[in-house]
């Protein structure tokens, strides 16, 4: 969790002026989605943590 939030102020919310609340929700809501789908992460080998929870899930 700690190093999701240290990746989610400098690669999206820093760069970004909200209106309101729902704003920040949204765009957090669209960072967790890239992270957890799209976002390669090098410790676990380059591979997304949707990729390595099915990968860790099919091995069970």
């Amino acid at each position: 969790m700690e190093r999701f939030v240290r990746s989610l102020k400098p690669e999206r919310l820093n760069s970004i002026s909200f209106i309101n609340h729902e704003s920040v929700v949204c765009e957090v809501e669209k960072y967790i989605e890239f992270y957890n789908y799209q976002r390669r992460h090098s410790a676990l080998g380059y591979m997304t943590p949707h990729q390595k929870y099915i990968e860790m899930k099919n091995a069970a």
